[in-house]
């Protein structure tokens, strides 16, 4: 009868005597985290993979919201709670959780967290959670976080799944404020809430209305991808050279 042991460099099979399969201790050694770096896990989402600028996801809230600063920075915050509590979660139970009913367990997750950020809200500041309306219990079915939840923190360690959601929400809050900033300094001639320009300046209307936050997204996203390709530019120059 024959034997087979797996070489711990090559893993080929070797015929030998007996009938047992012996494994070399390398081969029975857990894979290695071959993914990409920790920093670079966190800071995909603020540039490379930014889901507003780049993926151009979540666009519901993005142009909805941000005719102020305080809009702005309250929703990009509430987004990264539920982004990193939900990864959490998701991350800690992903070998529990059945394959059929997943995407009803995030959304589950993710609703329980999207509540308790409308709770927080209508604590701190009644004001901001009437003008941010159900655009904060419509975090729930915001494609962001859903993606991420399935595309990340469900085939990954708690500790990556975390940095990738503080990265993507990082991400999300600096997008919603950059558009936030334009449309209130443009639209009232003020910075969340406190006037720069005095009586004699002429509000640009359009900035708060709905339009303005196609105006304002076309041109951050052509600023954007031009930052992007002149970087590839100069990256591919300066590998020529």
């Amino acid at each position: 009868m024959s034997e087979m042991t797996v070489s711990s460099t090559g893993g080929n099979a070797l015929p030998s005597s007996g009938t047992a399969v012996h494994f070399s201790p390398a081969a029975e050694a857990p894979g290695r985290d071959v993914g990409p770096p920790a920093m670079d896990t966190f800071l995909k989402g603020l540039w490379k993979e930014n889901p507003v600028f780049v993926q151009v996801l979540g666009m519901c809230p993005v142009l909805a919201v941000t005719n102020s600063v305080i809009n702005s920075l309250t929703m990009g915050l509430a987004t990264t709670f539920v982004l990193v509590m939900s990864g959490i979660i998701v991350s800690l139970l992903r070998r529990w959780i059945p394959k059929q009913v997943r995407i009803a367990t995030y959304i589950l997750i993710i609703a329980t967290f999207v509540t308790i950020a409308d709770y927080v809200i209508q604590a701190v500041s009644l004001e901001v959670h009437k003008s941010l309306g159900a655009f904060i219990s419509l975090i729930v079915v915001n494609c962001i976080i859903l993606g991420r939840a399935e595309a990340f923190a469900s085939r990954n360690t708690l500790f990556k799944s975390i940095l990738d959601a503080l990265g993507m929400g990082l991400g999300f809050t600096f997008a919603v404020l950059c558009l936030g900033v334009v449309r209130e300094v443009l639209g009232n001639g003020s910075f969340a809430g406190f006037d720069l320009f005095g009586p004699a300046f002429e509000p640009w209307i359009i900035m708060i209305l709905p339009g303005g936050a196609f105006f304002v997204m076309g041109g951050w996203l052509l600023l954007f991808n031009w930052l992007r390709s002149r970087k590839k530019t100069v990256v591919a120059g300066g590998a020529v050279s």
